[in-house]
């Protein structure tokens, strides 16, 4: 079973709070299954860690509740919860490293927050990269939105231009693993 550190899963909680107030995150949580409301309800620990599977509901519930289903509105999630943290502490990762560096970084700091996933950057030329995501299976198709704006807005925010990044092996193909391409000017 895959998991997920509770970091992500508070970030996640906090921004709904943040965007739409308490009523609207306590309305998603009752909108999930019994297992899912038990896990996001209770004491949550920023090291402990959670259901994949779960977290992938909890996130699919949000977005069509609160964005009609745009999954896509996903990826503007992401990137705001990732520019605010790349504005604290994690700052010295962005504005002093290459995209190489950030690419490499991040995947490190993603290996992090996932338990049961192997997480593979190579650098395919100067400006691109491909990341492979081992382990995600096809119910976790979702996290591929959130996984493309914390990508894209970190090179943005490392000075790259014309950044594209997209799943040329998505989450829901159900393959062995995914995989993630990266290009910018």
């Amino acid at each position: 079973m895959l998991h997920i550190k509770g970091t992500a899963v508070m970030d996640a909680m906090e921004a709904i709070k943040a965007r739409a107030g308490r009523e609207e995150l306590e309305k998603i949580l009752s909108l999930l299954d019994v297992e899912a409301q038990e896990t996001f309800r209770g004491p949550l620990s920023l090291s402990s860690w959670y259901s994949c599977d779960a977290f992938a509901r909890f996130l699919e519930v949000d977005i069509r509740e609160t964005a009609g289903g745009n999954e896509k509105e996903l990826i503007r999630r992401s990137e705001a919860v990732i520019e605010k943290q790349l504005s604290g502490i994690y700052k010295m990762f962005v504005k002093l490293g290459s995209p190489e560096f950030v690419i490499r970084r991040i995947a490190a700091v993603h290996s992090t927050y996932f338990d049961g996933v192997q997480i593979i950057p190579e650098m395919q030329g100067p400006k691109s990269a491909t990341i492979q995501y081992v382990g995600f299976s096809r119910n976790h198709r979702i996290m591929g939105f959130a996984i493309i704006g914390f990508f894209r807005k970190a090179l943005e925010i490392s000075g790259a231009k014309k950044v594209d990044v997209h799943f040329t092996v998505p989450i829901e193909a159900g393959e062995k693993f995914c995989e993630l391409a990266l290009s910018w000017d």
